[in-house]
């Protein structure tokens, strides 16, 4: 019955049940296909980075990437959380446990895939902040 209602509410709303979900479905190929290519180039193999660095197509022997990847998906979700307001139990709940079980996958994947990641996760924390920082400067 509850389910019945919850997608009635859906309907009524023009909301779509995948909409949180979609953008990492989309993603999946393109993480895939990255971890395909990284872990199998012949140019990432000992080649130089930046500091510790020394193959991308390792995984980082101090885990310092998927930390950091962690931290920003989780100041990620914060940002986001609050700009939607109030949330069920579950969603809460699962903005807090996505962070950890990305960083627990991405501990034993390539340090390049991951650098891709933290990478894109760390521009789009700066895109939400400044969106966010001028939409509330100009309603004020």
């Amino acid at each position: 019955k509850m389910t019945e209602e919850t997608m009635k509410l859906f309907r009524e709303h023009d909301v779509s049940p995948l909409g949180g979900c979609l953008p990492m479905l989309l993603q999946m190929p393109i993480l895939y296909g990255l971890y395909i290519m990284i872990y199998y180039s012949v140019e990432l193999y000992h080649a130089d980075f930046m500091l510790w660095y020394d193959n991308l197509s390792a995984p980082d022997p101090y885990y310092v990437l998927p930390v950091l990847m962690g931290v920003t998906m989780f100041a990620q979700q914060k940002m986001s959380s609050q700009s939607m307001g109030s949330q069920n139990q579950q969603a809460a709940v699962m903005m807090k446990v996505m962070p950890v079980v990305f960083t627990a996958f991405m501990l034993f994947l390539p340090a390049g895939l991951v650098l891709y990641y933290a990478i894109s996760l760390i521009i789009g924390v700066g895109q939400q902040y400044y969106i966010k920082r001028k939409f509330s400067t100009q309603e004020a």
